[in-house]
Order: structure tokens, then C-alpha cells, then sequence
């Protein structure tokens, strides 16, 4: 099973490369600061909007320095378009000050420190290491989640185990492209709904969904 498994992920693999040999990072962004405020403001909000509303933002203040002396309230009205507005505005501006206070200005690598700042998760966190400074990490996120299950790579139970089981399965060399890599392809041939697997590169093979047989004709 294990190794049916990492056949199937090295057939993945090859199929990303195909689609996606150079896939570029989605959230505009200058350094590890305005990468890490872009991932913040991305929680329930397009890639797409976030690369609207940052620059807004980015203008105000470009420097955790900068954006701690902002007010909250002038923050969420550079942010107001993207979802959870307040709550981001927050965390911006209380990560900001602990950078500061704590790290000379700088973005932390370690996820430990990382994920002690303000609005920062496991799966920011992940994004910073790996896009900012080129560690190791396999970010997941819905479209990973969904697919890694949808292709059996992954039980789907939780991201925590997804991530695991995906670590496991792809080298580590290839952790931050496939990542990227998933989340396109997701968005672009891999849909949640009305997704018409037969005609999917990947799920037309790889698909965990078994279609059942049909029951046979009982004698009249």
C-alpha cells in the first residue's frame, strides 16, 4: 500500500511539473515582513484581493516599526475590503509591535516564534519559512486538504495529518513547489464543486472515489 502510494504521488508529481514547472508565488510581496502581513490579511480572502488591498496598506507603513505607530483603526480602513477587517487589523498591528519588542524589527524563522505572533497559525507560519526564507515546509491549505484526500494521498481527517502524510510522501527538495503547485491546480482543474472527474488530468486516474458496480439482475 505504501509503496502503491508513492508511485501514485511520484505520478502526481510529474503532472505538476508539466503544468506548473516554475509556479510563481501569488501573494506580491518585497521581504519576509509584507510577505507575512499578505498571508495574515489571505484568511478567508483571494490571493487576488489581498495583492489589491496591500499595497494600500504597504504605502501607510512598510516596516514593522511603521506599522506599529499606526492606529488600529487606520490599519482596518486601509483593509476594509478584505473579509475579517477588524481582527486583522488587530493582529497587523500586535505582531508588528512584537517584532519590534522582541526580535529587533525582524521576521522570526523558527515556527515557535513565528507561530507566538498575533494571527499567525501553523499554515502562515509554514508559507513564511518556506516563500520567505527557503526552509522546508509544506503548507496546507483548503485546496491541499481537498485534494490530498480526494486523490487517497491523505485520510482527510485534519490539515495536521495531511501534512504529515504529504511530508512523507514527496521529497523535501519539492515541498515548497508542490505546494504552490496544488494550490493552482486546485483552483484551476480541481474545483470542490461540479468538478467532472473524468476529464481531470489527475482525478481521472487517481481518484479515491471507487464508482460501485451496479447490483446484478436477480432471476425472474
Amino acid at each position: 500500500m505504501a509503496t502503491a502510494k508513492a508511485e501514485k504521488a511520484a505520478k502526481i508529481g510529474a503532472i505538476l511539473d508539466r503544468l506548473y514547472p516554475l509556479p510563481p508565488i501569488p501573494l506580491a510581496h518585497e521581504d519576509p515582513f509584507t510577505l507575512l502581513v499578505a498571508v495574515v490579511l489571505s484568511a478567508q480572502c483571494s490571493d487576488a484581493r489581498v495583492n489589491e488591498v496591500a499595497p494600500r496598506l504597504f504605502a501607510l507603513a512598510r516596516t514593522p516599526g511603521q506599522m506599529a505607530a499606526l492606529p488600529v483603526a487606520r490599519i482596518q480602513a486601509a483593509i476594509r475590503s478584505c473579509g475579517l477587517a477588524p481582527a486583522k487589523a488587530k493582529h497587523i498591528r500586535a505582531l508588528s509591535q512584537l517584532l519590534v519588542e522582541r526580535h529587533g524589527g525582524q521576521v522570526p524563522e523558527s515556527f515557535e516564534e513565528l507561530e507566538a505572533l498575533p494571527g499567525v497559525g501553523h499554515k502562515t507560519a509554514s508559507v513564511v519559512r518556506v516563500q520567505a526564507f527557503g526552509i522546508p515546509a509544506f503548507p496546507v491549505d483548503t485546496h491541499i486538504h481537498r485534494l490530498a484526500a480526494r486523490w487517497g494521498l491523505s485520510s482527510g481527517r485534519s490539515v495536521v495529518q495531511t501534512e504529515r502524510d504529504l511530508i512523507a510522501l514527496f521529497p523535501e527538495a519539492t515541498w515548497g513547489k508542490r505546494h504552490l503547485q496544488l494550490i493552482y491546480f486546485g483552483r484551476e482543474h480541481c474545483p470542490a464543486r461540479g468538478h467532472d472527474a473524468t476529464a481531470c488530468p489527475i482525478c481521472s486516474w487517481a481518484s479515491a472515489k471507487r464508482t460501485p458496480r451496479p447490483r446484478p439482475s436477480l432471476p425472474a
